[in-house]
């Protein structure tokens, strides 16, 4: 009987030492998402914010959830000078279509340029628990296509900087988007 006991108190303890390697922790870098900044055409320098911009790749049919933290409809809005955005891990290119102003009232006052980005994918193993992560690198010749949804209506977007062509991190601006 001692000897039962004893062999289930040693398998208790061994069995509470061993921790699940199989949950990927938050901290562990992932695929990032492209970070975009805005600025003010007339002083460059200055970040501007921009007004329920809107986001739809192509393909969907809400757009981009630019405010997570917000429900309903003003999820798929930003109200600020940053965003990030997801690039496809399945294809060299992603094709967005910028509305600003979505929700005026006004359709004068809303406006909408397309932006096509080009890129290489480089896959690279994380763990067991996290697998894989996509970093990108825009295209040197031409990591962008600035194009204006309707063409009777001038771009809002004035002028497409890229600040960098590598993509690993979503702390580091990639774009600064001048309007």
């Amino acid at each position: 009987m001692k000897k039962i006991l004893a062999f289930l108190m040693i398998l208790g303890f061994a069995s509470s030492s061993c921790e699940p390697d199989d949950i990927c922790d938050p901290t562990t870098p992932t695929t990032p998402r492209m970070k975009i900044e805005f600025y003010n055409i007339k002083i460059p320098s200055q970040l501007k914010d921009v007004d329920n911009l809107k986001v739809i790749g192509e393909g969907m049919t809400e757009g981009v959830v630019l405010n997570p933290t917000a429900t309903g409809n003003s999820k798929y809005l930003a109200n600020g000078n940053t965003i990030l955005l997801p690039l496809n891990t399945e294809a060299d290119l992603v094709k967005y279509t910028f509305i600003l102003n979505f929700d005026n009232d006004n359709p004068l006052l809303v406006h909408e340029d397309n932006l096509e980005f080009n890129y290489k994918r480089v896959n690279s193993y994380v763990s067991r628990a996290c697998g894989f992560k996509t970093t990108f690198d825009l295209n040197e010749d031409e990591p962008f296509i600035l194009s204006d949804s309707t063409p009777s209506d001038p771009l809002w977007i004035k002028r497409v900087l890229v600040e960098q062509n590598n993509i690993s991190s979503e702390n580091e601006t990639i774009i600064k988007i001048y309007f």
